[in-house]
């Protein structure tokens, strides 16, 4: 590690005497293919353009090796979005290794985090379980040199360099709020008069994104629809283990026989309650059950005509942009808030402040912020098998 940080001490005094040799200097700019994806890329695309706003030449992510940490292995939200990461990263001619534990807990994640910086990897990118549980082992690796982004789950903004966010919490949580609207008309319930009883499952209060999304669908919730009632405002957590959402899926309707609408912000969460519901014959009819979960992971449960609708984004791009900017960084580039990164098959990506995320997160003046991916979906019955992931 020392003779890491040796090299890049020396490569920036080389970077800072050749900048003072040649002053400001114009450069080009490199363009992704429009409407292009993983697959239709045959060759590394070349980085040699600044990002918009930036200064100096793009440095190659080429060669790169990133750390890709999810929550849990074993998931179909993360595997993926590893699936994802693993066919871009051909086409960047960087190394993603998946990294994980089957067991989403902050001791697992700390294991692996340390032993990625023991491979001696270029960079981390994580999805935290607990951000402060992980937050003294992604301190040690980025004092070890490895640069940390992180993806799908923050952690503490002093902790890691760029998050990949699927959007703000005011949006995602209006989405869920949107989803269930939905719902609940579907089945003849008129959410701004009738009485609506209702519930949230996911994974764990210490889990960053998911919690803020339930945050914000409260304030939505009591805003717009007073006469919604929370039956358990302490929310019901089955910890992202496939079988524990499942029991706590019942337990949830054992306890509330009459309960209008149950939203899972869990990938894990939602198919658990909604095989609940199945090994208790009830059907979309009964109760309105939706959330955040890969289609193919839901698709039959829509089939059985257990739920009507549910949501999510593409995780495959999440994933890859994740490994992109940690590589990205690794390899020598800045950035600053206002920046677009270009990123070859996905797209121009604005860095924006911390606080997009959080009113409390302020940002460093380099190589710190929040990428945001710019679109979601909503799937159905009508247009379901038009994806597949």
């Amino acid at each position: 590690m020392k003779l890491k940080r040796l090299a890049a001490l020396f490569l920036a005094l080389s970077m800072m005497f050749a900048l003072a040799a040649c002053g400001d200097k114009p450069s080009g700019e490199s363009k992704a293919p429009e409407n292009s994806s993983p697959v239709e890329q045959t060759k590394a695309p070349e980085n040699t353009s600044a990002p918009e706003g930036g200064d100096g030449e793009v440095k190659s992510v080429e060669g790169k090796t990133v750390a890709f940490i999810p929550k849990l292995t074993g998931n179909a939200f993360f595997e993926v979005a590893n699936t994802g990461a693993q066919e871009f990263a051909k086409d960047w001619g960087i190394n993603v290794e998946y990294m994980g534990d089957a067991t989403a807990s902050a001791a697992a994640q700390v294991a692996v985090i340390n032993n990625a910086v023991a491979q001696g990897v270029d960079a981390i990118c994580i999805s935290t379980v607990d951000a402060a549980g992980v937050s003294d082992a992604l301190k040690a690796a980025m004092e070890a040199g490895i640069v940390v982004c992180t993806w799908d789950s923050d952690a503490a903004v002093s902790d890691r360099a760029l998050m990949v966010s699927q959007g703000t919490p005011e949006v995602l949580g209006q989405m869920l709020v949107n989803l269930a609207v939905d719902g609940l008309k579907d089945r003849g319930v008129d959410p701004e008069k009738d009485a609506v009883k209702y519930a949230w499952h996911y994974s764990q209060a210490t889990v960053t994104d998911q919690n803020s999304w339930q945050v914000e669908g409260e304030k939505i919730i009591k805003e717009k629809y007073p006469n919604w009632e929370n039956v358990h405002p302490d929310n019901y957590y089955s910890e992202q283990d496939s079988e524990k959402s499942i029991t706590v899926g019942e337990a949830v309707l054992d306890a509330n026989p009459d309960i209008d609408l149950i939203i899972c912000n869990d990938s894990t969460a939602l198919p658990g309650q909604l095989q609940a519901a199945e090994n208790k014959g009830l059907t979309k009819a009964d109760v309105t059950i939706t959330g955040f979960a890969t289609p193919n992971a839901i698709k039959d449960y829509c089939k059985n005509g257990t739920l009507f609708n549910w949501g999510l984004w593409d995780c495959k791009i999440q994933g890859g942009l994740g490994c992109y900017v940690a590589a990205y960084i690794a390899a020598g580039n800045d950035v600053k808030v206002g920046d677009v990164i270009d990123v070859p098959g996905i797209g121009k990506c604005e860095v924006m402040p911390n606080n997009c995320l959080n009113p409390d997160d302020a940002t460093a003046d380099t190589n710190n912020g929040v990428v945001l991916l710019p679109d979601r979906a909503v799937f159905n019955a009508e247009n379901m098998d038009n994806y597949d992931f």
